[in-house]
Order: C-alpha cells, then structure tokens, then sequence
C-alpha cells in the first residue's frame, strides 16, 4: 500500500485522525517507554500535526511549531514511528519531512528538539546538534539540540 504524508492545524484534523494520533502516541510514549506523563499536553491546539498513512493506518507522526510559538526557535516533537513500521527508514523520511516542511514551506531557520539521549546520533546525522548536558525528562535521559539552516 502506498504511504500519504499529511500536514494539518488541529483544527483541520479529522475526529478520527487526532484519536489515531493520540492513539499511536500513547502506544509508544506511555505504554511502550512505560514512562506516565501527561501526553496531552496543552500543546497541539498551536501546532502542526504531521503524519504518514499507510492505507488507513497512522504509521508515523511528529509535532511541529513555528518559531515564537512554544519556544524562540522552531521545534520538532514527539517524533514516533509505528511498532509495525520500525527498521524501513520511515524513521528518516518522517525528520527529513518535519524539516523540510519547517525550513521551505514555513522558512524557519533554527529548529529546537529534545532528543532521546540514546537518539542523539539519529538527529545529528540531520545537523542537529547537541547543546545541552543530559538530564532526565519523564525518567528518560535526553538533550537539548539545534539545528541551524544554512542560507
């Protein structure tokens, strides 16, 4: 089946398209990582949801905000891949998306992210890099990254 890349306000998200994202993001954040925290977090009213289908399926997914919205730079977050989509590199499409849509389609040009401490390399084969020490966030180790687009 072929996979369709979405980009849309919350307000434009179909009831069913944000139960499935909620649904994928609970699954991996909460369930998978066994880490309890408040997923709904205030935020996604402000953001831009991106997210790939595979058929019906919400198979990838990460959060985006312009700059001056959630933090000075722009920002990328809640990064997640489906279970049954993992080791296909929709991993990398999903960023490469995410940064893109930032960079060309909104002109951002610094893009924040915490990071996964164990995802630090993943993000900095995309130029991010890491310019915090690491700290614990929900009990799990991450760091702070940016990533500055060249002109």
């Amino acid at each position: 089946m072929a996979l369709t890349w979405k980009i849309k306000s919350f307000s434009t998200l179909t009831p069913k398209e944000l139960y499935s994202i909620m649904q994928l993001r609970q699954e991996v954040f909460v369930i998978e990582q066994a880490c309890i925290y408040q997923d709904a977090d205030g935020w996604d009213e402000q953001a831009l949801h991106l997210f790939c289908l595979d058929g019906q399926q919400i198979c990838a997914y990460s959060r985006l905000f312009l700059a001056g919205v959630k933090y000075p730079q722009a920002s990328i977050g809640r990064v997640v891949v489906a279970t049954s989509h993992r080791k296909t590199g929709l991993g990398r499409i999903l960023l490469a998306e995410g940064v893109r849509y930032l960079t060309k389609e909104y002109q951002q040009q610094t893009i924040y992210l915490q990071a996964q401490a164990y995802l630090e390399s993943f993000y900095a084969s995309f130029g991010f890099q890491t310019i915090s020490k690491p700290y614990l966030e929900d009990d799990i180790l991450h760091v702070d990254m940016l990533k500055q687009e060249e002109n």
